[in-house]
């Protein structure tokens, strides 16, 4: 559609065609073109709206005028915003035309056809107006006077009237000021009236909004009287129901005060308009007169305004809000007018006035009489005072230096004024005051996490003060605050802790005494409980020492609470086993070691109850005694189950099953009276028995359904108790149970003032659950399952502060004390009655589905009589309540029975219950209460699903019938929700059948006129259309057009004529359910839409509409829609208004919008994130910063700027730092002023960034830390949250960098971030002096980072100098804070290490001026050696023993770091070398430990008594191993280098070290020792603590291939190489048990790591086999046989690993079923050569038995290296080499088989040599040459054992010869051959039996002459010949000098012939040949001229002459290359 618009400059109605359509499409297609309409105005500008202006309103009037169809709402919404648009944007020479046309057809006729048009007039009229008003004044009068006439024939028309009031409050808005007054007067008074006379919600609200626009825009109505009627006025719309009419109200209210509001009130009086003024603008004939319009009245003519300070408003919204007789919906209203007030004050008067506000709310609302004398009343306003202060003024209004103000204002001025001061003008607090201060503390300290490190102190010491007081409820808010003030702060967790255990010892005291206090010492008790709590997640600062305290104090209690009365010993027993509470945080590995101590007390305290006789002779008092004991040993029992399951044995379930079931039993032998009116009866004055009672029922049912749920498998039949779940039905569905204390009377008074159970207020509801609220449905747990939220539920303030009152019992942390232990701080516990419910929910749910079939039935019977005995009395509020809560525990069972918890799940498939809970959820899918119907609805489809496809078919046929059948519309809607339900529980595979049914009945009740019926229809239709997928692509079409035609329908929306529809619409509004339904149908749909044009089409013109709606959950589904297209059909998406769409609405204050739109952006800023910057505005980027400061850097909005970076950080760098940058140093200014928030820039435009020293550093701290002035100048930077989300960011592009370097060099990502150095460091400064901890640690990670990747890059200016030697000093000063008082261990860990790389990067070289770095880690290493409490590292101390454990290691790890370096850097041995002999004990003791914690049991696995024996680090071990082992595993490995660094040093001490010889190593000093391997037969004392840890890292190394894995486990293996030293491990590798894990260890390395890894394998291999027992042994056959067996095998095992590695790589070296890939990089090359020498070397220590098997395996491996073709130009070359080593080792030591091996070897090298020679491949010819070459090296090399008869000899001599004639392999032969020919030279002369050498002489040299003396002219032999001569001549020179004369005889005729076969060309190097042997046998050569003939002596001549003036140099070189040649073998390798 938006192609066509496009396409068509000028869109025109067809009315022809539009009456021509049926009467169901022509709303659509009216729609359509209204639509194309509005975007076609929308893409013109000025010029292009002024030339369509013509044509825009003939088309827009043309529609107006129709008389069918009529224009409804969506069509009256385009229509007026294409007037608008073109008035707005163009000129206005047609708007008097148009306003007097709208006027006309406004003032016309009376008729009901004529109204509606009159509607659509009346709608374009205001747009018209609020477009262009400013220049229609003087029509403004006529407009709104012709509006108010309409009023009265609208008066059965809501939908007219709300679109006149609308008009109207847009016309007031257009014509701004210049409004006349007595038509302003009019308005006001109309409107005033409609908003509080007027039936209808619509009007209502409208008339509101035109209120507040009154209000706004004129000052007409200022004065007192009429604020005073307009606050009357609204606070009477404010009692209204609807929220929709509340919150206009309260805007309208808010508006009015915001205007009234002034710092200082001043009553201005203003002078009257003259009288003349008001009357010339009356005369109609002069409305275009522009002279009139100069003459319209003045705002300046009422005679006096009001003006109001902020404490007068707030006294003002007071004291309305705590009059006695105001309901809770005008209280709600009040609330969210507070909220406009504050938001739409200027900036910073509520951060200025916090006080004030503080005040008010704490002591004028929560301290009013009214408020507090009702419990109801004083929840919901504890809970609208947390919006406000938390919500509101905490998280939007305040930032981080506002918040540290009020926390110090909170302490200081309300919570440190208890107990009483001495100042008389500061008195103590009331309780409620002092909970209300302790909330806002606590969620300013949530709010601000580490920032609120400089106040955490003064709230501890306020928290600790106000804990004590008497107040239980004061008592448990301050708790929850110190809990999470421990939480963000942990260095408050030892200091509060230590303060409340000591404080309850001394509190406990006094309790015998006259000065006791019990509300004090359980005050203190929940403190410590709360504390302890926390300690679990912070390891660090815990301290095992005040655990075992507060549990032996706690025992201590209890053992002496037998000996006080009865009073004093229930506080005793509560103070003690809430500290037992609190200790079950701390997991199983503490609880375990106490376990059966712990049994033995609850036992005692949960006996089994005496008779029923023996109870009844009890008092009330000591039943109360009773029951409260019983309620607090559950309470421990409760925290046990959720914080220890793993210790749930069988065992240990039974005895608690039991436990709880005496408990049971005893709530049943209660008497039936539990009040007493006397105050002797009660334990306490507050409680009473029925109150225990009801406390120990929802603990039992509590714990039950936790032991249920996590006990083992197979346990629960014998845990099951029938008699519990009968009680828990009792609880939740009985008619007769109670639901309050003495509330007889309130409840009576409310059955005839509450609409509904929602409104009952009495906080019991008549026993309602609380697991549902009016519209959405919690979970189960809290921790596994999220609430099931109605798809309406918004989250924004407004919609919070509705669902509070809609909420008829309000929950609070007194309610239940142990949530302070057991659930998170976002869960708030219900009141008591409503806990009891809650529970027996919950375990009925649970253990339902486990139960038997019978008991199953029996209990639903049960549960069904219930109902049926209140079946009379169906609409009553207690009926509806036992409706929900029955309803909600059928939901829960099928849930359960569904596996859709992560309970163990049962079963309800028994046809006897089926049968049950289908017809009780048939009478409740009709039940008028919606949120029955709706967990009937969703329980039906759970039901369907687990009984089957019968079942399912009939209930659908039983819906279907329903709806035909009973005409109630919420009976229909019931079984439409149903219907949806069961499909989508269903699919679309097992509702198949019923699709069709379905979707027709739905279908049609969607165009069902009554709200209610299609609103539920339509979100039956999109479950149905969600569930089916593509199975639903049949009815899109259909569904689709029904949608829209509803969409466009105004029966459909709240503009309806019938009040009662338009006031339901106004509640529910359908266009929700349309967006919803159309978003299911483009999900169902998916890419397929890209072929169905009509439906895609018509989707993008609704998506498109829906941007425009009002309601904000339309505009976010919407935007759901078109993120959804934008993924299944982006090229029909126009993606650059798409991302201007999600901008705007990025900055909406509603969080649903806001969410959409992010989820939105993160899907586009996926595929590419600079792509969407460009298109967006250029404002998007500081909107998502803004973002991320107002979410805290959580949510979408952190994977948003993390997948951002991740994309574009390498290749951005420069434009990432100078946007990260701009984040940190951002300024959040006034919002009137938002260019003030940039910083100078330059004239380039970048940010002004300064290249200063140190000082220009610390700017940014300075900036940060002068909060103060930030907040007087109204500036402060971002959030801590947004700026560490930034400098993470940064964090993670250098570390992708450090990667990307380390990998190349040269990579240009180096070349981008050394110019930028400077800003890095400067960010990284500012990061590590913040006062966040967080930020600082991100800080020093940086400056690592920087290290690594700087460290040794040179300056480019001054290449002598490294880059960062300039930055030493920042670097250093940067490095100082993290030892700081206020730092943190985990800070202080980090730096150590970075201090540690900054002087081993070696910036600077120089000891002397390391400066105080180096001083700290010296300092560091002399501190922590000492093995001292008092440990500390700079300034940082008091750290606890965990913490000092972690400093202690990271000092270590720094150290060994250092160690590891000074190997490649000289200088580091002076800073390492003088530690040495302290430091190398340490990192063993390290290691010992690290192996004690990591494979020595638990000392308390049996948790016996006796393991209680010992210290307390030894008993506890286990409590600190899981934190403990975190730390030894990231610094074990850098140990374990160190000391191998040292031992290849070979340095004594080292030895000795490892030996245990510490007393010995004190006094050594670290020097070198000789090279020598040293060997010994035992290991080191410490080998078994390195080896195995070093084999544990390697067993369980991780499987994530990451780098970081991979690279870890490269340098375990390295650290193991060096373990397995003989110096180190001596014999005991060679032991049975260890060589065999080991070698199985290698080989599953071998096959899954990388080429680094395996080639420290074959080094240690090859190690292990060179340095084995066998080898070492002078004499093998002294060996037993039996050791010798052993060792043989463990050879073989060594071997098999290096043949296994070359396996990998070469193939056809093993049989194998998967071909091996053959990857030639230069690495598996190396890896190749480095196994082969291996091998070879082993080969040499091989024992004499069995060295000739691997001889034979060496071999194959070579020749199957030799035959492979890729092999032959990178490998073969390197390892013929090898080869001639491994032929030599043979030659030396030969064994009986090698004659055979080495003939079949020299067999298959010739058998590759014939192959080669096929050429059937490029590798041919090197595989030729090589093979040669391998053939030449064998024979030459092992001639002695070949015999010299050998065919295979004389076969290859043969080839050779031939290849002699070969232009390929001629030169290679050649050179062969003179190696072959001097064989029997060099062994002539020293041997005297070398037959194989001259044999071998004696068949090459014939084939030599014969080659030399034979012409040839193939190409290279020429050269070849040259050569062969050249070789022969030489041989006989070396030949003895009796065996010259025969070889003379030869080799003179053969030379002549060659010159005369081929001329004068070779006679200079004949006779080169011929002097050099004339030379050296002169006798020989005359004797063989001499006996030549004539023709012979002339050729010897003229060859002679030939050489001329040659001839004497020629034979003096001769002479002297005769004297000087020796014989020798020379092997060319490289060809």
């Amino acid at each position: 559609m938006a192609a066509e618009a496009a396409a068509s400059p000028n869109p025109e109605l067809d009315v022809q065609k539009l009456h021509s359509l049926p009467s169901e499409q022509q709303d659509l297609y009216l729609l359509t073109f209204t639509s194309d309409l509005t975007r076609h105005v929308a893409g013109l500008d000025a010029d292009g709206a002024s030339a369509h202006q013509v044509y825009v309103k003939k088309e827009v009037f043309k529609i107006i005028n129709l008389s069918s169809p009529v224009a409804t709402r969506v069509i009256r919404n385009n229509l007026g915003q294409c007037l608008a648009g073109i008035f707005s944007r163009g000129d206005r020479k047609l708007l008097f035309e148009s306003v007097h046309e709208l006027l006309t057809l406004i003032n016309s006729g009376k008729a009901d056809k004529e109204l509606k048009t009159k509607h659509t007039a009346v709608h374009c009229l205001g747009a018209v107006f609020e477009a262009a008003g400013d220049s229609a004044i003087s029509t403004a009068t006529l407009a709104s006077t012709s509006l108010l006439k309409l009023l009265k024939p609208a008066s059965s028309n809501a939908g007219i009237r709300a679109a006149i009031f609308k008009a109207l409050g847009r016309i007031v808005v257009g014509v701004s000021i210049s409004a006349d007054e007595v038509i302003v007067k009019d308005i006001w008074r109309q409107a005033r009236s409609a908003a509080t006379g007027d039936k209808s919600l619509l009007v209502q609200a409208t008339a509101c909004e035109t209120i507040s626009q009154l209000v706004k825009t004129t000052s007409y109505i200022d004065t007192s009287s009429d604020v005073e009627k307009l606050q009357s006025a609204v606070f009477k719309v404010l009692e209204s129901s609807s929220p929709v009419v509340r919150r206009a109200g309260a805007t309208c209210l808010a508006d009015c005060l915001i205007k009234a509001y002034s710092a200082s009130p001043i009553v201005a009086t203003k002078k009257k308009a003259k009288k003349s003024n008001k009357k010339k603008p009356t005369d109609e004939d002069g409305l275009e007169d522009p002279i009139e319009r100069t003459d319209s009245p003045a705002p300046g003519s009422s005679s006096s305004s009001v003006s109001m300070t902020l404490e007068d408003i707030l006294r003002l919204l007071s004291a309305q809000y705590c009059r006695g007789g105001t309901h809770n919906r005008v209280r709600a209203g009040i609330t969210l007018c507070y909220n406009l007030v504050l938001t739409g004050l200027p900036e910073g008067v509520v951060e200025g006035q916090y006080n004030t506000i503080v005040f008010h709310f704490l002591k004028e609302v929560l301290g009013s009489p009214t408020i507090t004398s009702n419990r109801y009343r004083l929840l919901i306003t504890r809970k609208f005072m947390r919006m406000i202060m938390q919500d509101v003024i905490g998280q939007k209004l305040l930032g981080e230096t506002g918040q540290l103000n009020a926390i110090r204002f909170l302490v200081s001025s309300v919570i440190k004024d208890y107990p009483q001061s001495d100042i008389k003008e500061r008195p103590e607090p009331p309780k409620e005051m002092l909970v209300g201060a302790v909330d806002i503390l606590r969620s300013l300290i949530e709010s601000l996490g580490g920032a609120c490190s400089p106040v955490s102190e003064l709230c501890r010491e306020g928290l600790l003060q106000v804990i004590e007081h008497p107040s239980h409820t004061v008592q448990i808010h301050a708790a929850r605050c110190l809990q999470t003030l421990v939480l963000v702060c942990p260095s408050q967790l030892l200091p509060a802790a230590t303060i409340c255990m000591n404080s309850v010892n001394r509190e406990v005291g006094l309790l015998t005494g006259p000065r006791r206090s019990p509300r004090r010492c359980l005050g203190l008790a929940y403190g410590l409980a709360a504390t302890l709590t926390a300690a679990s997640t912070q390891p660090l600062y815990g301290s095992v020492e005040v655990y075992s305290r507060v549990l032996s104090q706690a025992t201590t209690i209890l053992k002496s609470s037998s000996s006080s009365d009865l009073r004093i010993s229930s506080v005793q027993i509560q103070v003690a086993w809430i500290m037992i509470t609190g200790l079950m945080s701390l997991g199983p590995n503490f609880v375990k070691i106490h376990l059966s101590q712990l049994l033995l007390l609850w036992k005692n305290a949960l006996p089994k109850p005496l008779g029923k006789d023996n109870i009844g002779q009890r008092g009330l008092l000591e039943l109360s005694f009773l029951a409260h004991v019983r309620e607090c040993a559950l309470s421990s029992i409760r925290a046990f189950l959720v914080y220890n399951t793993r210790l749930l044995t069988l065992d240990v379930s039974k005895r608690l099953a039991t436990m709880l079931q005496n408990t049971a039993m005893f709530l049943t032998s209660l008497p039936a009276k539990k009040t007493s009116e006397e105050g002797n009866g009660r334990l306490t004055t507050s409680l009473q028995l029925r109150d225990y009672e009801l406390m120990v029922r929802r603990r039992v049912f509590g714990c039950y359904r936790q032991l249920i749920s996590s006990a083992p498998p197979g346990s629960h039949e014998s845990l099951l108790q029938s008699s519990v779940l009968s009680l828990a039905a009792t609880s939740f569905a009985s008619p007769d149970s109670s639901s309050g204390t003495s509330l007889s009377s309130t409840i009576a008074a409310s059955i005839g003032s509450a609409d509904s159970i929602w409104d009952s207020g009495d906080n019991s509801a008549y026993g309602l659950t609380g697991l549902v609220t009016k519209l959405d449905v919690k979970p189960l747990t809290t921790d596994n399952q999220r609430a099931q939220q109605s798809w309406t539920s918004q989250r924004n303030v407004d919609a919070n502060i509705d669902r509070i009152i809609c909420t008829p019992t309000s929950g609070d942390l007194e309610h239940d004390a142990v949530h302070l232990c057991t659930e998170p701080s976002n869960v708030v516990p219900d009141p008591l009655e409503t806990g009891v419910v809650n529970s027996a929910l919950r375990l009925f749910a649970v253990c339902l589905p486990l139960q038997a079939s019978r008991i199953q039935e029996g209990l639903l019977e049960q549960v069904s009589s219930f109902w049926a005995s209140g079946a009379g009395q169906q609409n009553t509020p207690k009926q509806t309540a036992i409706a929900i809560n029955i309803a909600a525990a059928l939901l829960f069972t099928l849930q359960d029975s569904s596996r859709e918890t992560t309970f163990t799940a049962g079963t309800t498939r028994s046809p006897g219950l089926e049968k049950a809970m289908q017809e009780l959820l048939h009478v409740f899918v009709i039940h008028p209460e919606p949120i029955v119907r709706t967990l009937a609805a969703e329980a039906l489809g759970r039901l369907a699903k687990s009984a089957g496809v019968e079942f399912s078919s009939k209930e659908i046929s039983y819906l279907v019938d329903t709806i035909i059948s009973n005409r109630e519309p919420t009976a229909r809607a019931g079984c439409a929700i149903a219907l949806g339900c069961i499909h989508a529980q269903l699919g679309s595979m097992a509702a198949g059948l019923h699709i069709k049914n379905i979707v027709n009945i739905l279908s049609s009740l969607a165009g069902d006129p009554h709200p209610v019926v299609h609103y539920y229809a339509l979100q039956a239709l999109a479950k149905v259309a969600d569930s089916s997928g593509l199975a639903f692509s049949p009815y899109v079409s259909s569904t689709l057009g029904l949608t829209a035609q509803l969409y466009v329908a105004d029966s459909h929306n709240d503009e309806t004529a019938n009040l009662l529809f338009s006031n339901m619409e106004t509640e529910q509004p359908t266009c929700t359910a349309i967006t919803t339904c159309i978003n299911s149908l483009i999900n169902a749909l998916g890419p397929d839409l890209q072929d169905q044009v009509k439906s895609r089409n018509l989707i993008l013109t609704l998506t498109y509409l829906f941007q425009m709606e009002t309601l904000p959950l339309a505009i976010a589904t919407g935007l759901q829609c078109l993120e959804h297209l934008s993924l299944y059909i982006p090229g029909y998406i126009s993606f650059k208004p798409y991302v201007r769409q999600l901008h705007i609405k990025l900055a909406s204050e509603d969080p649903d919008i806001r969410d959409a739109a992010l989820t939105g952006l993160y899907h586009a800023m996926r595929k590419g994130a600079e792509e969407v910057l460009r298109d967006a505005d250029a404002n998007l980027e500081d909107q998502i910063w803004l973002v991320m400061d107002d979410t805290h850097g959580e949510g979408i909005v952190k994977n948003i700027v993390h997948d951002w970076s991740e994309q574009s950080g390498l290749q951005m760098i420069d434009i990432w730092l100078k946007r990260i940058h701009k984040v940190l140093t951002r300024v959040k200014t006034q919002r009137a002023h938002p260019e003030s928030n940039e910083k100078p820039k330059t004239a380039n435009g970048e940010p002004d960034v300064q290249d200063d020293e140190v000082a220009g550093f610390n700017a940014a701290p300075q900036a940060e830390k002068n909060g103060a002035d930030l907040t007087a100048n109204k500036q402060e930077l971002l959030r801590w949250q947004a700026r560490l989300a930034a400098i993470d960011c940064l964090n993670n592009i250098l570390q992708r960098a450090e990667k990307e370097i380390a990998r190349n060099e040269n990579s240009p990502v180096l070349a981008a971030l050394q110019p930028r150095i400077a800003d890095v460091i400067r960010i990284a400064f500012s990061a590590s002096t913040a006062s966040v901890v967080e930020i600082r640690i991100r800080g020093i990670q940086i400056i690592g980072r920087i290290l690594q990747i700087f460290g040794r890059v040179p300056d480019p200016d001054f290449p002598e100098a490294t880059l960062l030697e300039q930055y030493q000093a920042q670097i250093s000063s940067a490095l100082t804070p993290a030892f700081a008082p206020d730092s943190s261990p985990a800070l202080a860990a980090e730096a150590v290490g970075v201090c540690a790389l900054f002087i081993s990067t070696g910036i600077v070289a120089d000891v002397e001026r390391m400066g105080r770095i180096l001083k700290l880690l010296v300092a560091a290493l002399e501190d922590f050696a000492k093995d001292s409490e008092a440990a500390s590292i700079g300034e940082l101390k008091d750290l606890s023993s965990n913490a000092q454990i972690m400093v202690k290691l990271a000092i270590f790890s720094a150290w060994a770091d250092l160690q590891i370096a000074s190997g490649e850097h000289i200088y580091l041995d002076d800073v390492v070398r003088p530690h040495l002999v302290t430091l190398t004990p340490l990192w063993l003791a390290a290691l010992r430990e690290y192996a004690r914690l990591k494979f020595e049991p638990d000392v308390s696995t049996s948790g016996s008594s006796g393991a209680l024996a010992g210290s307390l680090d030894t008993v506890y071990a286990a409590l600190n191993r899981e934190t403990l082992l975190k730390f030894y595993q990231s610094a074990w490995l850098q140990f374990v280098d160190a000391i191998a660094s040292l031992i290849d040093e070979d340095s004594d001490f080292v030895f000795d070290a490892l030996d245990g010889k510490l007393e010995s190593a004190e006094d050594k000093t670290a020097s070198k020792a000789s090279q020598d391997i040293r060997y010994r037969d035992e290991p080191v004392a410490f080998f078994f603590v390195l080896f195995g840890i070093s084999f544990e890292a390697l067993v369980t190394h991780s499987s994530s291939g990451s780098a970081a894995a991979r690279q870890r486990t490269l340098d375990v293996i390295r650290a193991m190489k060096k373990i397995l030293s003989p110096a180190v491990a001596g014999l005991a590798i060679y032991q049975e048990a260890i060589f065999t894990e080991t070698m199985d260890l290698l080989d599953r390395l071998v096959l899954t790591e990388s080429l680094e890894v395996q080639t420290e394998i074959v080094e240690i291999a090859r190690n292990l086999c060179t340095t084995h027992p066998s080898a070492r042994k002078a004499q093998l056959s002294n060996q037993s046989e039996e050791n010798l067996s052993d060792d043989i095998d463990q050879l073989f095992e060594l071997t098999r690993i290096l043949v296994l590695v070359i396996s990998n790589h070469v193939p056809n070296v093993s049989e194998r079923d998967y071909p091996v890939k053959i990857n030639m990089t230069e690495q598996t090359i190396a890896l190749i050569i480095l196994t082969l020498n291996a091998l070879v070397d082993a080969a040499e220590v091989f024992p004499v038995i069995i060295k000739s098997d691997l001889h034979a395996c060496i071999l194959h491996i070579f020749a199957t290296i030799l035959s492979t073709g890729a092999f032959q130009d990178v490998l073969v070359g390197r390892a013929l080499p090898i080869l001639r080593r491994f032929l030599q080792g043979l030659a030396r030591d030969p064994q009986h088989e090698t004659l055979t091996q080495l003939r079949s070897a020299l067999g298959r090298f010739l058998i590759i040599l014939k192959n080669a020679q096929k050429r059937d491949s490029e590798a041919s010819v090197p595989c030729e040459k090589n093979t040669l070459l391998a053939c030449t090296i064998l024979v030459t090399t092992c001639a002695k054992m070949l015999p010299a008869s050998d065919p295979l000899i004389a076969r290859f001599i043969d080839e050779l010869a031939d290849c002699l004639t070969n232009k390929m392999t001629t030169k290679v032969s050649a050179g062969l051959s003179r190696s072959l020919l001097f064989m029997s030279t060099t062994v002539t002369i020293n041997a005297s039996d070398a037959t194989t050498e001259t044999s071998i002489s004696a068949q090459i040299l014939p084939r030599l002459l014969k080659f030399v003396t034979e012409a040839s002219d193939i190409e290279g032999t020429e050269e070849s010949r040259v050569l062969i001569a050249q070789a022969v001549t030489t041989f006989t020179l070396a030949l003895p000098s009796n065996r010259r004369a025969p070889a003379l005889g030869v080799i003179v005729p053969a030379l002549l012939k060659r010159a005369a076969i081929e001329g004068t060309g070779v006679y200079g190097d004949t006779s080169a040949r011929l002097l050099e042997l004339a030379a050296k046998e002169q006798e020989g050569f005359r004797s063989i001229i001499g006996a030549m003939g004539t023709e012979q002596r002339a050729m010897v001549e003229e060859v002679l002459k030939s050489a001329g003036p040659a001839r004497g140099h020629a034979r003096a070189n001769s002479g002297v290359g005769a004297e000087s040649a020796q014989p020798t073998i020379a092997l060319k390798i490289n060809f």
